[in-house]
């Protein structure tokens, strides 16, 4: 009647079926049994032995009310009055704010933190201990060592998961705000309306939590208003997704077109429209060895596996509704995807990410255009960057071309440097003397003061920037 528990199973997936075949299989004579597994999400964990679980998720609260609540559930009135210090509750309070806080910013995704963490209560227990025994060994007339308890909870507790230099920074940006002289005075919040309560028993703690809102706008969490548009409009994108996925994929009974047909139809005009293979010859006359010319040889051998997978793929798809040939997996994958206006898998494995196939598609004959009037009409004045597969390898060949014209330059003292200016593509008329012109690049949590050149913030509703022309030139770093 005991019970065993096995942790991170994804790391052992091959004992997962030794496990499933034991579980089915053995004589237990005790109804109390219990196996427990913990495991991440894997797409090749078992799936029989998943059907025979019981799943269950612990998943952070959406919301500070609700993240402080599970906090506070978790501590003792015997922590509360662990010390007489009148610090030690407005910091305990403070260290939980922090905790629902950066747990809360995740889901916002990139806006929230560059990579997601996955932060939890054990970074709270390790921050709420440190205080304790920093509080425990303090001279009272010296006071808190702030920069101490920054450095604690920004660098290691907190920091220690962190690896993105501006996730730290931000994170610093946080306890540093907070974690200072004002947050005993009775006026601190850390946004309108959220306070450090003054209380002495976990029922006080809880009744004004309850009094917090249900609801919280991304300004608690030092984002903008815009920041929940973002999450409102991702949020409702997967559950779309996940509509969509388990649709019925068979064609109904109905007298409609049906998805055959329809897939059929748009593989003839995808077939009509995609470009013609490239002609290598033209760029040996270019200049073979010219490093711009060989970062273009690089994007057009890239651009030239796309066009050959796409147009093997659709001819394919044609046959295998004609019934010609057998259907495999990665057209039956095409023809569900065609179909739903997304972009097949062996499409993006080989290309680049966007929203619908028809934004992919237009990109497809968009970037063709560049790397081919690139090719039969020379070198362009503006460059669209993120037409390219590998835009840093861009700036790269730039440097190169910067360093054989300056002879007394070595590659690697070279730095790269812009200038945003205030001209749009439309206005430049030639190219620069030195460098490359550049578009095609947006801001999102941020706006652009074009008379002044300076970063403003967001307006309202308003998601994405675009930037005006850049000029990228390299300078020599010695």
């Amino acid at each position: 009647g005991g019970w065993v528990l096995l942790q991170n199973c994804h790391l052992g997936l091959d004992f997962m079926e030794e496990l499933l075949d034991t579980l089915l299989t053995a004589e237990i004579p005790n109804d109390t049994f219990r196996v427990w597994i913990t495991t991440e999400q894997h797409l090749k964990f078992p799936i029989t032995l998943l059907q025979i679980a019981i799943k269950f998720t612990n998943e952070p609260p959406q919301g500070i009310r609700a993240g402080l609540k599970r906090t506070f559930s978790g501590i003792s009135q015997d922590l509360l009055n662990v010390s007489n210090l009148p610090m030690w509750k407005p910091l305990l309070y403070t260290v939980a704010f922090l905790h629902s806080t950066v747990q809360e910013r995740r889901k916002f995704g990139p806006l929230g933190w560059n990579i997601p963490y996955e932060f939890n209560s054990a970074d709270f227990t390790a921050s709420v201990q440190f205080i304790q025994n920093h509080l425990k060994k303090i001279d009272i007339k010296k006071g808190i060592s702030w920069n101490t308890v920054r450095y604690m909870i920004g660098e290691v507790q907190y920091g220690g998961r962190v690896t993105d230099d501006y996730d730290k920074r931000l994170l610093n940006c946080f306890a540093r705000v907070w974690f200072n002289e004002n947050m005993f005075d009775s006026a601190f919040c850390f946004y309108t309306g959220y306070k450090i309560p003054v209380c002495k028993t976990l029922e006080q703690y809880f009744d004004y939590i309850q009094l917090l809102p249900a609801m919280d706008t991304p300004e608690v969490f030092g984002l903008h208003p815009n920041a929940d548009i973002t999450y409102q409009k991702n949020t409702s994108a997967d559950v779309l997704d996940t509509i969509t996925n388990i649709q019925p994929k068979e064609s109904g009974g109905g007298s409609g077109e049906t998805r055959e047909s329809v897939v059929y139809r748009s593989a003839e005009d995808m077939l009509e429209k995609l470009p013609p293979d490239y002609v290598k010859a033209r760029l040996v006359k270019m200049g073979a060895l010219n490093s711009m010319n060989i970062f273009l040889r690089q994007e057009i051998d890239r651009m030239q596996r796309v066009i050959t997978v796409v147009r093997t793929s659709l001819n394919d798809l044609k046959l295998a509704i004609e019934g010609t040939i057998v259907m495999s997996e990665n057209l039956r994958d095409a023809l569900d995807n065609m179909y739903d206006a997304r972009i097949p898998q062996v499409w993006r494995r080989v290309s680049w990410e966007s929203s619908t196939l028809g934004f992919w598609f237009t990109e497809l004959l968009e970037r063709n255009d560049q790397l081919s009037n690139w090719i039969f009409q020379g070198r362009p004045k503006v460059f669209w960057i993120t037409g390219f597969f590998n835009p840093q390898g861009f700036l790269t060949a730039m440097k190169q071309e910067a360093t054989r014209a300056h002879k007394d330059w070595a590659l690697d003292k070279v730095a790269v440097h812009n200038d945003v200016l205030k001209l749009t593509r439309e206005e430049i008329t030639s190219s620069p003397s030195e460098g490359v012109y550049i578009y095609g690049l947006y801001l999102e949590g941020a706006g652009w003061d074009k008379r002044r050149s300076i970063l403003v913030e967001s307006s309202p509703k308003i998601l994405f920037v675009q930037l005006p022309v850049l000029h990228m030139f390299a300078v020599d770093s010695t």
